[in-house]
């Protein structure tokens, strides 16, 4: 009788969940698309009980499709987008709207933490930076201007927490999201740091338990099973961050190995043992052997987001065309276009920050620039342009990797989001100047909390079968010919942030005065 995995993710623009078999074949997999709530300037949010109702109608939608006994289910695996933040009360009910990765506001709490505690100690302790906007941020934030509803708050937990207390009635988080709450986690003693909480008047109870990346945390309740179908008593394992389940889901299992998804954000990861942590670069634990593995993931804010804002905001037609094809969509119609235009879409330059940005420049205030605009560029200018500012934007890290001579095994293996797209993946190749693969099946982060889940229980050996069962195709070769070109352009793109980051500064305050 066969063994069956399921795994649920949630990123910023939809959620995701994967039926597999102790084969690792895919049998379902459901999507569900929620919007980006953004009321203020600054603020990121979604509704966050639209999270359970989703969860409950994919699973649902899954064992419809694959058609199977859920008591046959041997674990499920969750992962989320982060950092992100839902504040639940004692009965498990959200307040206010969730937090998501985009979310900026806490800027005075950051402000308020580099001058009482200090940006050195909190990076000793977290290996990250408070730019980020961490949940223990948040949560100050939350505190400072709402503390009425504050004080209602029984848990703060990243979107997958939340998944699971609906799933298990526990309150949890693993080794790599809790680096996500930032501040006060220690991501070597993957603990947090009593001392620092106390300092900045954060209560422990708020925060979750947490757990290693590889433990089962609880069951299937009741309640949830009735809600689900699912059956109660399945196991449910801790998981990992959201880009960690992709990598594991392609492939990505020994030191060295390198994936790039290009989702909501833009980002590539490469998983190694060190502990002396770039500043300028997001870190936390692997989901695998997560007690003494770490990923570096460098982070564009909104790497893929950027191609859905010009889908959503000035692409009627492909929106509408799509309705009516088959076999393309309004992203695939949008790639049509930029294809025809060149290499440097005729001077245009974009500095692609449409929600500040991260590594390495770490900038809230910063916003996206178009330069060198003239009446000859198209909207299929646009496009291209934006896939070779997040090209850039993504190779301003890697540079800085590269010449810290990181152990790296290429490919660059192309995962999730935007990767499908054959265009983004050559000008990625040309900017990077190393070879590339497109993942064969990118059923994404689900696929790897299911496999997560199989190794956890006992369904796989190891998390070799990951490694074996991945098929790389489409391979890319460098043309060297369009790397010089894409340097020059991208010598301007960071002498261009330098021009106007204090322009951005600025425009900040005068934001601030018209909120």
């Amino acid at each position: 009788m066969a063994d069956y995995l399921l795994g649920i993710d949630f990123g910023t623009g939809g959620a995701k969940v994967c039926l597999i078999d102790d084969e690792l074949n895919i049998l379902a997999y459901a999507f569900r698309e929620y919007p980006i709530l953004m009321p203020r300037q600054g603020w990121s949010e979604h509704d966050p009980h639209s999270y359970w109702q989703y969860t409950g109608e994919m699973i649902q939608e899954c064992l419809q499709k694959a058609g199977i006994d859920p008591r046959l289910i041997r674990g499920i695996g969750t992962s989320s987008a982060l950092p992100c933040m839902v504040m639940v009360d004692k009965a498990h009910q959200p307040i206010h709207r969730a937090y998501n990765l985009l979310d900026r506001r806490a800027t005075r709490e950051v402000a308020w933490l580099k001058e009482h505690i200090g940006e050195r100690r909190i990076f000793e302790v977290t290996g990250n930076r408070l730019e980020d906007h961490p949940s223990i941020v948040n949560l100050m934030w939350e505190r400072n201007n709402r503390p009425e509803s504050y004080r209602r708050i029984h848990k703060a937990l990243t979107i997958d927490g939340y998944i699971r207390l609906k799933l298990t009635g526990k309150a949890t988080a693993n080794y790599s999201t809790a680096v996500f709450y930032g501040v006060a986690f220690d991501i070597l003693a993957r603990k947090f740091d009593g001392q620092i909480l106390e300092e900045i008047d954060i209560d422990p109870a708020l925060l979750p338990d947490v757990f290693s990346c590889e433990a089962i945390i609880g069951e299937v309740t009741e309640e949830a099973a009735a809600y689900t179908k699912l059956a109660p008593g399945t196991p449910v394992i801790a998981g990992g961050a959201d880009c960690n389940a992709g990598y594991l889901g392609a492939g990505a299992v020994e030191e060295g190995d390198i994936q790039m998804n290009l989702g909501t954000c833009g980002n590539f990861g490469i998983i190694h043992k060190r502990t002396d942590f770039l500043n300028s670069m997001i870190v936390f634990p692997y989901t695998i052997h997560s007690g003494d593995t770490y990923i570096t993931v460098p982070t564009t804010t909104t790497g893929g987001q950027s191609i859905r804002y010009l889908r959503d905001n000035f692409s009627p037609i492909e929106v509408e065309m799509e309705k009516m094809l088959d076999d393309l969509d309004a992203y695939d119609l949008l790639n049509m276009e930029a294809e025809k235009i060149p290499l440097g879409c005729g001077g245009l330059v974009i500095l692609p920050y449409l929600m500040g940005e991260r590594s390495p420049i770490w900038d809230v205030n910063a916003r996206c620039v178009i330069f060198g605009l003239s009446l000859s560029h198209t909207k299929a200018h646009l496009v291209r342009a934006m896939m070779e500012g997040v090209a850039y934007a993504l190779y301003h890290n890697f540079e800085i990797i590269r010449d810290a001579d990181w152990k790296i095994n290429y490919p660059i293996v192309l995962n999730e989001g935007g990767a499908k797209s054959k265009l983004w993946r050559r000008i990625m190749t040309d900017v990077f100047n190393v070879p590339t693969v497109l993942v064969k099946e990118r059923a994404g982060a689900p696929y790897g909390n299911a496999i997560h889940a199989g190794v956890v229980t006992g369904v796989f050996p190891d998390y070799g079968v990951a490694r074996e069962k991945a098929e790389y195709i489409e391979p890319m070769e460098p043309i060297a010919e369009n790397h010089e070109p894409y340097m020059e352009l991208f010598a301007i793109y960071k002498n261009l942030y330098q021009h106007v980051k204090d322009d951005f500064r600025d425009l900040a305050q005068v934001r601030e005065k018209l909120a």
